[in-house]
Formats: structure tokens, C-alpha cells, sequence
């Protein structure tokens, strides 16, 4: 997942209440007789051997992990599909039939394969990030919150409605694919060369978790992602004159390069919510009341009171700007002696809906053009992508985050940082970013850090909501 930290998700939604899909009958039909404790136990088994896949990216070898859940299905007699972008780097796709189709699109469980590297020796002894270590409840690995732990549970859920046989009325698709941490190699695959077949209508992916106390206290607020920032990644180049380190002078690139990033560093960003930050906040107001609640339901309430609050975090911030920074250098000099004649810088602009590629990279290219020798350069570049909030997935996917709960809320968030849902939401499906777990700030932190891990309650009761969601869109009533 490119977002580092849930705290991170930007929230938003339209003032207005608007009313939510009614439930289908079917889902307690289904689900009765279904031993969730016994299914989340064999959820926990296969999370715990997926997790001692090596599937780091770099390199990926995701094929490994592919043929893992190939092996999983084929116990129950389900076939799939493993399909390799490059040698060593194979997504899976696998498929249960409609019984009696509606017409309606398919529905695709999608999770990625490839997790980000770890620094083992940071890790506790026997809990390292490929041991799968089950300890205090807790189960230890790189990938046990992004992504593995989902793709445990879209599988389980994907095995659960064939072992139940549960009539459906549309296609269900289970996809689990390679790259998704570096250059999306395995949905690019399956955008371009498998969609024709697949053409998924909905998809459920990562981009949204529970968090704890994420906007009041003694709260969970379960963040659904209806949409992902767009990006725009960008090199700055400065030219000049190559010389010797002990004669500094004004034209030399890296003085020019960093005369150029204080001004970008100084771009004050114009804040602005997006309709998805509003609904979150409507639903946590209408749930807690009082003079807050109040003030959360109303949009105009909110630009007033709480705007600033807002800007003065950079977890919020991320959420009404779009933001851009310096993420790394790179200089052509061979000693430190040597003034090079081109110095570089690598800046992540991340842009809120309604800002294009085109329109930040022009603001930003007027903030310079008065310095010598500063050039631009788009590395890649997104439109940001938000799928419609009034959606039956949607509504399922928050009804059952919160059933019994008195103490929780869902609502709508937009991602500041992109997944594979911004392939699929291009291909016009509806892409909803949810991972079903509820995690503290400090489970949080370990997003793409050490000592990654999740419960076994977690994994329990995430199967129950996501086999729950699905039989909701899916099944015959």
C-alpha cells in the first residue's frame, strides 16, 4: 500500500444526509450455521504460512506467493489462474460462477501479493517479518496489515461461499497480484490484457482500516475509501557550471537546486474539504451529539471552526491540500570536491480531486521561473479517482464494520496515497478500499515499519464482516 499510515486518510463527505441502501435478506441465511470461530482459526493457518512467503519488492517473486493461495484453493477444489507479468512475478485470478446471473458486473476481492522490504534485525528474536509467529494473540509478519492479512480474508471468503455453495447473481472474483508497492506490474497485466474477461463492477482493496480513537476519543472510526489522491511525481533538475568545491559561486547547480526547493518548500497550499471528509464527519457528529456533533453535520460549521485545526497537523493537512515533497536526490558530482554540473531532486506532489497533474505542475513552474537553469521534469503523473459513496457495496461494507457497536462509526475517506484501485476505478469500476481490521495508533504505525503485526481477533471478526459484505451484493437473497 502507498500510504504509509492510515492517520494519514483524508476524510470527507457531502453535508446532507442520504439514505442508505436497504440490507438483503440473505445474509443471516447464509452465514447462520457458518462457524465463524472454527473459519477465522483456518484464516489465522493461512495467513500465518502466506506470511512466510519471501515475497519482498524488490525483487517480488510473487509467484511464490501466487502459487500459495493456488495451492489453498486447489484443497477444496477451486481452480485459478497464475499469470506473470515478468519471470518470478505471477498474480492470481481465480472465479466463482454465477448460478443465476442478474446481469450485474462481477465482484472482485483484490489484494496485492508483493510487500515492501523489512530490517529484520530490528525485529524481536523468532517474530521477524517472515516468521508468521503467533504470540500473545498477536500474528507477527511483513505483510500482516499490508496486504497479506486482507488477502487471507478475501480468500477464506472466496473458499466460504463455495464450501456453503451459496447461490450467486453475480460473478465473484478472487485477484491477488504482483507490484503493487513499485510499479503496479501485476494490475497493469490485468487492466490491459485480462479485463475483457474479468470486468469487474465493484472492487473491494486496501485504503481504509479502523482506528481507535482516529477523531474522538474512546471512538472507532472505520475509514472506508471511496477515492485516492492523484499524483504527481516530478524531478527537479538544476543546471550550471561544473567546478572545484573550494570556489563557490552562484551558478553551480546544487547552489541553484536548493534555491529552488526553498521555493518550492514556501508554496502555501489553499486548503479545501472534499465531499467525502464531510460524511465521515457528519456520521461521527450525528452519532456523538452535543455542540461538536453539531458542528461536525454541517459542512459551513466546519470551514469555520475547524479548518484550522485541520491545517495544523500534518495527518489532516495531507487531507484538504495537496501537498507536495522532497523525497530524495541526485547529484552527478564523483567527490567532495567536485561541483557537478547538474544536480537533481525527486518531489511526491500528492493532488486532491479537482487538481490535475497539468494545473500543479504549472503553479509550481511559475513559483521557479525566474531561476536560472530549473527544470521540470514529470516522472509519472494521476488524476485522482473517487467512486460514488451511494453504492449497496459501499453500504454493506460500513454496515457490517459496525454492527453490534456502539462505540464505532464508518464513513467515506479519500486515500492520500494511491493503490490498484486507481487501475480498476479507470477501467469504471467501483473501487472501495476497506480492510476490515480495527488497529491502535501504535499497530498503525507499523505500516511499512518494524514489528508489523495483527490479532487473531482481528482476523476473526474481519472474515465475519467481509464474508457478511459480500453475501450482501452478491448472493440470491
Amino acid at each position: 500500500m502507498r500510504t504509509i499510515s492510515l492517520s494519514l486518510l483524508l476524510l470527507s463527505c457531502a453535508g446532507a444526509p442520504r439514505a442508505l441502501h436497504a440490507a438483503p435478506a440473505g445474509v443471516e441465511k447464509y452465514s447462520a450455521d457458518l462457524d465463524f470461530t472454527k473459519a477465522g482459526d483456518e484464516a489465522v493457518e493461512v495467513l500465518q504460512g502466506y506470511l512466510r512467503v519471501d515475497t519482498f519488492n524488490p525483487p517480488g517473486n510473487e509467484t511464490l506467493g501466487a502459487e500459495y493461495l493456488k495451492a489453498q484453493l486447489a484443497k477444496d477444489g477451486l481452480e485459478s489462474q497464475v499469470h506473470e507479468f515478468a519471470p518470478g512475478r505471477g498474480s492470481l485470478v481465480a472465479r466463482l460462477k454465477a448460478s443465476k446471473p442478474s446481469g450485474e458486473k462481477p465482484l472482485c476481492l483484490l489484494s496485492h501479493i508483493d510487500v515492501v522490504p523489512a530490517e529484520t534485525e530490528l525485529w524481536p528474536k523468532d517474530q521477524g517479518p517472515l516468521s508468521g509467529a503467533l504470540v500473545d494473540g498477536m500474528i507477527w509478519g511483513r505483510g500482516a496489515l499490508d496486504m497479506k492479512g486482507m488477502g487471507a480474508l478475501e480468500l477464506q471468503t472466496f473458499r466460504w461461499l463455495a464450501r456453503k455453495q451459496v447461490p450467486l447473481h453475480r460473478d465473484v472474483i478472487l485477484l491477488a497480484v504482483a507490484d503493487e508497492e513499485v510499479a503496479e506490474g501485476g494490475m497493469k497485466l490485468v487492466t490491459e490484457q485480462l479485463w475483457t474477461d474479468l470486468d469487474c463492477g465493484h472492487v473491494i482493496n486496501e485504503g481504509g482500516m479502523g482506528v481507535r480513537g482516529l477523531l474522538t476519543e474512546n471512538q472507532t472510526a472505520f475509514a472506508i475509501s471511496v477515492g485516492e489522491k492523484g499524483i504527481l511525481w516530478l524531478r527537479v533538475t538544476a543546471e550550471g557550471e561544473a567546478g572545484h568545491g573550494s570556489t563557490p559561486t552562484d551558478n553551480r547547480a546544487p547552489t541553484r537546486l536548493v534555491a529552488a526547493l526553498e521555493k518550492l518548500a514556501a508554496r502555501q497550499a489553499k486548503p479545501r474539504i472534499q465531499p467525502a471528509m464531510y460524511e465521515l464527519l457528519r456520521r461521527v457528529g450525528e452519532k456523538n451529539g452535543g455542540v461538536q456533533g453539531f458542528v461536525m453535520q454541517h459542512p459551513s460549521l466546519v470551514d469555520t471552526f475547524a479548518m484550522k485545526k485541520l491545517m495544523s497537523k500534518p495527518q489532516t493537512r495531507a487531507g484538504v491540500t495537496d501537498t507536495c515533497q522532497v523525497t530524495g536526490f541526485d547529484g552527478k558530482g564523483s567527490a567532495p570536491n567536485v561541483i557537478p554540473s547538474q544536480a537533481s531532486a525527486i518531489m511526491d506532489c500528492r493532488l486532491l480531486p479537482g487538481t490535475t497533474p497539468k494545473m500543479l505542475q504549472a503553479e509550481l513552474e511559475g513559483l521557479v521561473k525566474d531561476l536560472p537553469g530549473i527544470k521540470l521534469e514529470v516522472v509519472q503523473a494521476f488524476d485522482a479517482a473517487v467512486s460514488e459513496m451511494d453504492d449497496a457495496f459501499f453500504d454493506a461494507l460500513a454496515r457490517h464494520a459496525v454492527a453490534g457497536r456502539d462505540d464505532a462509526v464508518a464513513g467515506p475517506v479519500i486515500s492520500p496515497g494511491y493503490t490498484d484501485s486507481i487501475l480498476a476505478r479507470a477501467k469504471g469500476a467501483r473501487a472501495y478500499g476497506f480492510v476490515p481490521f480495527e488497529v491502535t495508533p501504535e499497530e498503525l504505525a507499523t505500516f511499512h515499519g518494524r514489528d508489523e503485526r495483527v490479532s487473531v481477533k482481528n482476523v476473526h471478526r474481519g472474515l465475519e464482516i467481509l464474508f457478511k459484505a459480500v453475501v450482501d451484493v452478491a448472493a440470491i437473497p
